[in-house]
C-alpha cells in the first residue's frame, strides 16, 4: 500500500477494511484496558486514545478521510503524553510510540485515495512527505535499538592506566575472589583497553559435566577456577574436580565425586592451601595468632584443594595428584551434617567455596528457602586445614554461640545461615561472613531475638577461635529473602582528608551498597533508618523501620511508578500498568500480605552472589545487578501446611502455592512480567556500574546484555539489542583498564573500558555463562589469559561444559 492513488475502489475497500479492523482491535483493547486502569486510579491515556482510535477505525471502514484526521489527533495526543510520561528516555519512548507511529504512516498513505474517493483534492504531497518523515524517524529509532543507552553516561576525562610496578605482577589466582579479601582484580596489564580488540581463543576444555536445567532448580555451572603456577583447578556442577595445564587446557588429572542433590547442584569454587608456604600472622593489636600446622617430611597433600559439596561434605584433595588427603577427616572427607540433626536432601547443601582463613577452613551452608519451619541450623564451623578436626563452631541460635555440643545435642534449628562466599583479613585474623535469614524466609512469626540479631547481616568472627567481633544487619526481620548474597570485599576506603580506613564493602539484593569499618562494623557512609509500612500477617514481628544506605549509590532500587511500566508494545505495557496498579506496592520494603504485593528489585537481585570487583588504584568498585520484580501473595493454610516445598527456584517461577510447612501460610510468587514474558518495568533489566569510592557516586552505568538469545515466549530474537539483561555471575577488573563480565542471557564474554563504561570487546560463547571471569599469567610463557566457564545462562535452553581461555597472539 505504498501508492493508494492507483488502487481501484475494490482494493481501496479491502485495504480500508483491513486497516480499520487493526485499528478497531487496537482501540477496543486500549479502551477496555484503559477503563480498567482508570478504575485503578491509573493513567486515563489508554481509555481516551482507545475511544479515539475506535472512532477512527469506524470512519476508515466507511472509507471516510476524516478517519485520518481522528487518528492523527489521537497520534498527536499520544506523542504529547509519551513525552510527559516518559521524558526523553529512549526505551520508554520506543515502547509508547513505535506502534502508533507505524499505524500513523499507514493512515497517511491511505489519505490521498480517501480524499479522491470523496472527490476532494488528494493533498498527496503533504501526506506522503509526513509519512516519509515518520518512516525515517522509525528507521532511526530502530537503528538506535542496537546502540547502548547508558543510564549514567560517563562525563569528564578518563582515568589513565597505572602500569604494574616491577615485581608486583600477580603470580597466582589462589582464592575464589582472587584475593582472600575478594577483590576480583588482577594486577596484570599485558591485555589492555588498547589491545583487547585482538583477544582470541587460545584453548577450550570440555569438563564432561553438562548442566541440564535452565530454571535454577537443577544443575548450573557457576564456577570461578583457581590458578596456581602452571595449573588451573576446576570444579563442575556435580563436584568433580579437574586439573588442567594453564597454557594448553590439557587435562592433568580428574577426581570424580558425582555428587547429586534434588535441587541446586552447583560448585562455585575451590579453596587452596600450601603447607610449605609461610603463614601470615596478624599484626593488628589484640588479634589472636594463627595456629601452626605441619606435615611430616615426604607426606602427601602438602598442596591441597578443599571443596564443599552439594551433599554436605568438606573434602581435601592432593593438588598434585587428585588423590584424597587421607589424613584429613575420615579418608579425606568431613561430614558437614554432623550435629545438624535431621538434614535430608535438599534441606542442607553447600555451593560456595570454603574459606581458608589462616590455617582454619571456615564453612557455612545453604539452608533451603521457603520449605518449613523445622530446618537444619545455619551453624558456622572452622576446621583444621590439615587434620579436618573441628576447631570451633558458631551457632547463631544459642546465647553462647561457641559452646560445644553436649552428648545427644544438635545445633539450633532453622537459624540464619551463610550460603555465599566469605572473605578473610590476615592482618586482623578475621573472617567476614554474609548471612541469610532464618527459615522460612517470608514469615517470621517464630523468630527469636538471635534470629533478629544475625539475619541478613555481615558477621565478623575471629578465624582461630570463632569468637564474634561484630555483626551488622542490613534488613530487620527480613520478609523478602534479602540475604546478604555476596562475598564482602576488603578495601582501603578513602577518607576526605587523604587517609584511608580498612573497610568491608558489599552489595545486597535490595540494591544497597554498604561500607563498614573493618574493625568495628560501623558504617563509614551514611545509613538512614526510614519508616516502612506493615501488613496484616498472623503473628508477624514487623520492623517499623529499615536501613537505607544513602551515603552510597543505590543500584536498581528506585521506587517504581506507573510510568516506569514497560512493554515491547503498548499492549503489554498496558497490561503491566494494570498489574502494577492492581498490586499493593509501597517501595523497597513492601511487606508480603494476603493480597498480592510487589517486591522490587526482588529476591533474585539487585546484586547477587557474583560479588563486586575493585580497582584499588583508582578506588573504583564495579557492580553488576539484575532487576526482576516479584509479586507475592501469602495464602492462609492449616498450620501443618501439608507437604513441604523442595527448596528450589520454582517458588520464584509461578508454580502455584508453595506450602510453608509449620506456618499459617503458603506462598505464591512469580516474576513480574508482561504477557510476552518481558520484565514489566522499563529497561535496563541488568547493568554494570562503576562507583567511585572517593566521591561515592556512580561514574557510569551501562546496560549489559542483549536479546539475541532470548525473547518473548522464550523465542530467540537473534538481534543484538542492548536493552540490558539480568546478570547472574561476577565481574573481573584488571590493571589493563578493563572490566570483564559474562553473566547475561546472551552468549558473550564482554570487556568494558573501566574508565568510561564503553564496550571495547566481546567474544561469542557456545552457550551462556554464569561463571566469574578470571585472569592469570603463565609462569612458563609469560602470556596473560582471560578465562571463563560457560555451562549455560539462567532461563536459556542451551547447556554446555566449556572452559575457554583467551589470549593475545604471541
Amino acid at each position: 500500500m505504498t501508492n493508494s492513488k492507483n488502487l481501484p475502489s475494490a482494493a481501496l475497500k479491502a485495504w480500508c477494511m483491513a486497516l480499520g479492523l487493526v485499528l478497531l482491535a487496537t482501540g477496543l483493547f486500549f479502551a477496555a484496558g484503559g477503563a480498567k486502569l482508570a478504575t485503578l486510579h491509573g493513567s486515563w491515556y489508554f481509555l481516551i486514545a482507545g475511544v479515539a482510535i475506535v472512532a477512527s477505525a469506524v470512519q476508515l471502514m466507511r472509507r471516510k478521510w476524516s478517519a485520518v484526521i481522528v487518528y492523527g489527533a489521537a497520534f498527536a495526543g499520544t506523542l504529547a503524553w509519551a513525552l510527559v510520561d516518559a521524558g526523553l528516555e529512549f526505551w520508554p519512548l520506543v515502547s509508547r510510540l513505535m506502534l502508533p507511529t507505524g499505524l500513523m504512516i499507514l493512515a497517511l498513505l491511505t489519505w490521498p485515495s480517501l480524499r479522491r474517493a470523496d472527490a476532494r483534492p488528494a493533498a498527496a504531497g503533504g501526506a506522503y512527505g509526513l509519512a516519509a518523515l515518520l518512516a525515517i524517524g522509525m528507521v532511526v529509532a530502530f537503528a538506535r535499538m542496537f546502540q547502548p543507552h547508558p543510564t549514567v553516561a560517563f562525563q569528564g576525562t578518563p582515568a589513565p592506566l597505572v602500569p604494574v610496578a616491577p615485581g608486583q605482577e600477580q603470580k597466582d589466582w589462589r582464592h575464589y575472589g582472587n584475593t582472600a579479601g575478594g577483590s576480583r582484580f588482577v594486577a596484570l596489564d599485558k591485555i589492555t583497553r588498547d589491545n583487547v580488540k585482538d583477544l582470541k581463543v587460545a584453548w577450550t576444555f570440555r569438563t564432561g559435566d553438562i548442566p541440564v536445567s535452565p530454571t535454577g532448580n537443577g544443575a548450573e555451572d557457576q564456577q570461578t577456577p583457581l590458578q596456581i603456577g602452571d595449573r588451573l583447578y576446576l570444579c563442575t556442577p556435580h563436584n568433580n574436580v579437574i586439573a588442567v595445564d594453564a597454557d594448553s587446557g590439557k587435562k592433568i588429572w580428574e577426581r570424580r565425586f558425582d555428587a547429586r542433590a534434588q535441587v541446586w547442584n552447583r560448585c562455585r569454587g575451590l579453596a587452596w592451601f600450601d603447607v610449605s608456604a609461610p603463614i601470615a600472622q596478624p599484626n593488628a593489636a589484640g588479634a589472636s595468632p594463627v595456629m601452626p600446622v605441619s606435615l611430616p617430611p615426604g607426606a602427601s597433600c602438602r598442596r591441597r584443594l578443599l571443596m564443599n559439596t552439594i551433599d554436605a561434605r568438606l573434602v581435601a584433595i592432593d593438588a598434585d595428584t587428585g588423590a584424597l588427603c587421607e589424613g584429613f577427616g575420615n579418608g579425606g572427607i568431613v561430614d558437614l551434617k554432623a550435629g545438624l540433626g535431621a538434614a535430608a536432601d535438599p534441606t542442607y547443601q553447600l555451593t560456595s567455596a570454603p574459606t581458608v582463613a589462616g590455617t582454619t577452613v571456615v564453612v557455612g551452608g545453604r539452608v533451603a528457602d521457603n520449605v518449613q519451619t523445622d530446618m537444619p541450623g545455619g551453624v558456622l564451623r572452622g576446621f583444621d586445614v590439615i587434620t579436618g578436626q573441628m576447631r570451633w563452631a558458631f551457632d547463631p541460635g544459642r546465647d553462647d554461640p561457641n559452646a560445644p555440643l553436649a552428648a545427644g545435642q544438635t545445633y539450633a534449628r532453622s537459624t540464619p545461615n551463610a550460603w555465599a562466599s566469605m572473605s578473610y583479613d590476615a592482618a586482623t585474623n578475621t573472617v567476614f561472613i554474609p548471612m541469610g535469614s532464618s527459615s522460612v524466609d517470608l514469615w517470621g512469626g517464630n523468630r527469636t531475638p538471635l534470629d533478629h540479631r544475625y539475619g541478613a547481616s555481615v558477621l565478623a568472627l575471629d578465624a582461630t577461635t570463632g569468637k564474634e567481633k561484630w555483626v551488622y544487619q542490613t534488613v530487620h526481620n527480613d520478609l523478602w529473602d534479602f540475604d546478604v548474597p555476596m562475598q564482602p570485599s576488603l578495601v582501603d576506603f578513602p577518607n576526605g582528608d587523604g587517609s584511608t580506613t580498612p573497610a568491608v564493602v558489599f552489595g545486597t539484593k535490595a540494591g544497597q551498597i554498604y561500607v563498614l569499618d573493618r574493625a568495628t562494623g560501623k558504617p563509614l557512609t551514611r545509613v538512614e533508618e526510614r519508616p516502612v509500612k506493615t501488613a496484616g500477617i498472623t503473628r508477624e514481628q514487623y520492623a517499623t523501620t529499615q536501613p537505607f544506605s544513602v551515603g552510597m549509590p543505590q543500584i536498581g532500587a528506585d521506587t517504581l511508578k506507573e510510568s516506569d511500566m514497560w512493554g515491547a508494545t503498548p499492549f503489554d505495557q498496558l497490561m503491566c500498568r494494570i498489574g502494577f496498579r492492581s498490586m499493593r506496592y509501597e517501595g523497597l520494603y513492601t511487606a508480603p500480605g494476603t493480597d498480592v504485593s510487589l517486591s522490587f528489585p526482588g529476591s533474585l537481585g539487585g546484586m547477587n552472589w557474583g560479588g563486586l570487583s575493585i580497582d584499588p588504584n583508582h578506588k573504583v568498585v564495579f557492580v553488576n545487578d539484575m532487576r526482576l520484580g516479584l509479586w507475592v501473595q501469602m495464602i492462609p493454610q492449616d498450620t501443618s501446611g501439608g507437604p513441604a516445598g523442595n527448596g528450589g527456584e520454582a517458588v520464584n517461577a509461578g508454580m502455584g502455592a508453595v506450602p510453608l510447612k509449620g506456618t499459617p501460610y503458603a506462598v505464591n510468587k512469580n516474576r513480574f512480567m508482561s504477557p510476552l514474558g518481558i520484565p514489566c518495568q522499563k529497561p535496563p533489566f541488568g547493568t554494570l556500574s562503576a562507583v567511585d569510592l572517593k566521591t561515592r557516586k556512580v561514574l557510569w552505568q551501562v546496560p549489559v546484555g542483549t536479546v539475541q538469545d532470548t525473547g518473548p515466549f522464550g523465542v530467540k530474537m537473534r538481534m543484538q539489542m542492548p536493552v540490558g539483561m539480568p546478570t547472574l555471575g561476577g565481574t573481573l577488573a584488571t590493571q589493563g583498564g578493563l572490566v570483564f563480565i559474562a553473566g547475561t542471557q546472551d552468549y558473550y564474554l564482554r570487556a568494558f573500558d573501566s574508565a568510561t563504561g564503553k564496550e571495547v570487546w566481546k567474544a561469542r560463547l557456545p552457550v551462556g555463562s554464569q561463571g566469574g571471569p578470571m585472569s592469570y599469567v603463565s609462569p612458563k610463557t609469560g602470556r596473560q589469559y582471560v578465562l571463563i566457564s560457560a555451562g549455560g545462562a539462567r532461563q536459556s535452553p542451551d547447556r554446555g561444559d566449556y572452559v575457554i581461555a583467551y589470549a593475545l597472539d604471541r
